[in-house]
């Protein structure tokens, strides 16, 4: 058995990787496509978000049962139908008629995306010996950080020369030929073969789960839109995601065979390692979600153009990883993932001071000292996070794991939308307060724009009005840009509060695990 898994490392890793990739451009695709969706279905900009929406719940409810999952069916056949399902579903949403059946399609590719990067996770941090799961994850690594640098712009090119249908159908080929790469090279280990089909099923568990991960995803998702708590929707499905989570941790723990093993958190380790990444989620999505806003609202930037800064961050990010991997078998993962945490939160203070004056590369480079942090922290958080877990919870430490970094991701996106509201209104109060006519600055500024409006032919009258409206607009602008400035504050804050809890994580000991490793 050894020497079959040492001759297929590699085949495995491409192996597991395909459809990880696939589900990670997938999350990221749809953005871009969003408006021509709109369009050819014929559907409200509210209605049109539940096509991310619907994908997003979908994934986290599967998320933290891929262990469970694992174990009833086994894993390999299990991996299978997750391929085969969501490559299916992707040729149905391509095809989808009206946006309910797209919907509907998107909820099962969800579903069926959920639990491919758990698993993907999980067989290579088996497949590869201790001391080499530093370079396992940098790999796995690679893969993921592919997936929203290549998203954005595949969506945007497909959607411009062919139709939105396409960026459905592209995982055609990528899902066959992953699923006969996984029937050859994947293979259930030992200890899943014997628990396979002999377990009793937690109903109550997947009732309770499906309902509060559900419920916390439409809040987080429909909060800023709904006004929070001021909705009446909006208090109903919190109390339904607090009530559903208390009772779901109370099945779990006194449950033979759980749906998501909660026990796992009597691991500080594990427990520190899962709080740093549900912030890290939190910093990355919001930032990620911020920074072509502020260059296309404020700026004026094309999405073309708004995804060429972020590109140069992904580029540092692929070429620092594999770096990062090689020196995790040597060093102390919770140091390299301190100096990714204080990489992070100087990109973050560097973004603080951007303003409206800035140049394409004023807005490259905090993104590229991003793109090292991110590289310093995935890879060795995930190694240490998960090196003091047995084998056999390994698909449920990695569900969660990916959970957390999924909720973290989707708090950063609510609250960053929420504060860029309420702080433009607060900045443009304060501003909008320093502007009198009686201030010469005030004078001098809508005089010379009204001569300028007046010598293009527009009557004197016409621009009084025009010159106040140009004004505003810079009021509006200057407002947005300090507003953008604070959130980036916030974020660079999130950063530095979590590197406490780096002490709580345990250092992972290679010699004495590969002695262990091979049971």
């Amino acid at each position: 058995m050894s020497t079959e898994k040492t001759i297929n490392k590699w085949l495995i890793t491409i192996t597991v990787m395909l459809p990880a990739i696939m589900e990670i451009i997938d999350t990221s695709v749809a953005n871009v496509a969003l408006p021509h969706m709109q369009g050819s279905l014929n559907a409200g900009t509210d209605e049109v978000t539940w096509v991310l929406t619907s994908y997003l719940v979908a994934n986290a409810v599967v998320l933290p049962m891929t262990g469970w999952l694992a174990r009833v069916f086994g894993r390999k056949r299990f991996l299978m139908t997750c391929i085969v399902l969501f490559t299916l579903a992707s040729l149905l949403c391509g095809a989808s008629p009206n946006l309910a059946a797209l919907i509907f399609f998107r909820i099962v590719q969800g579903a069926a995306g959920g639990a491919l990067i758990p698993i993907s996770q999980a067989i290579l941090m088996e497949t590869f010996p201790p001391h080499q799961r530093g370079m396992a994850m940098a790999i796995f690594g690679i893969g993921a950080m592919f997936g929203p640098i290549v998203g954005p712009a595949l969506g945007g090119w497909i959607t411009d020369n062919m139709s939105w249908r396409w960026i459905f159908y592209i995982n055609l080929p990528i899902g066959i030929i992953a699923m006969i790469m996984c029937a050859f090279f994947v293979f259930d280990p030992d200890y899943l073969k014997r628990k396979a089909g002999s377990i009793a099923i937690d109903y109550w568990g997947l009732f309770l789960l499906v309902a509060s991960m559900g419920s916390l995803q439409v809040v987080l998702d429909k909060g800023q839109q709904e006004d929070w708590f001021n909705s009446s929707f909006i208090i109903a499905f919190s109390v339904i995601t607090v009530m559903a989570t208390i009772a779901l941790v109370w099945v779990e723990l006194t449950h033979e065979h759980p749906v998501i093993n909660l026990r796992l958190f009597k691991n500080v380790s594990f427990s520190a390692g899962n709080l740093i990444m549900f912030v890290v989620g939190f910093a990355l999505y919001s930032s990620i979600m911020l920074i072509p806003l502020f260059l296309q609202t404020l700026m004026g930037y094309s999405a073309t153009d708004a995804g060429m800064v972020m590109a140069p961050g992904g580029v540092a990010t692929l070429m620092t990883m594999p770096l990062v991997g090689a020196a995790l078998a040597k060093r102390d993962g919770r140091k390299i993932v301190f100096v990714g945490l204080l990489l992070g939160a100087a990109s973050m203070f560097i973004m603080q001071g951007l303003n409206l004056e800035g140049a394409f590369w004023d807005y490259t480079w905090p993104r590229i000292v991003l793109g090292f942090g991110l590289a310093m922290i995935f890879v060795p958080l995930t190694t240490v996070t998960l090196a003091s877990i047995p084998r056999h919870e390994m698909g449920n430490a990695t569900g969660m794991f990916s959970l957390l970094r999924n909720i973290g991701g989707s708090v950063g996106i609510a609250m960053a939308a929420t504060l860029l509201a309420r702080y433009q209104q607060f900045y443009q109060t304060s501003l909008v307060s320093h502007i009198t006519p009686y201030s010469t600055t005030w004078q001098m500024r809508f005089s010379g724009l009204k001569q300028a409006i007046i010598t293009k032919g527009v009557s004197v009258t016409e621009s009084d009005s025009k010159a106040l409206g140009m004004l505003y607009g810079a009021v509006r602008r200057q407002a947005g840009a300090l507003a953008f400035n604070r959130i980036f504050f916030v974020i660079g804050v999130a950063f530095l509060i979590i590197i406490p809890f780096l002490f709580l994580l345990k250092r992972p000991s290679h010699e004495v695990e590969e002695g262990g490793g091979g049971h």
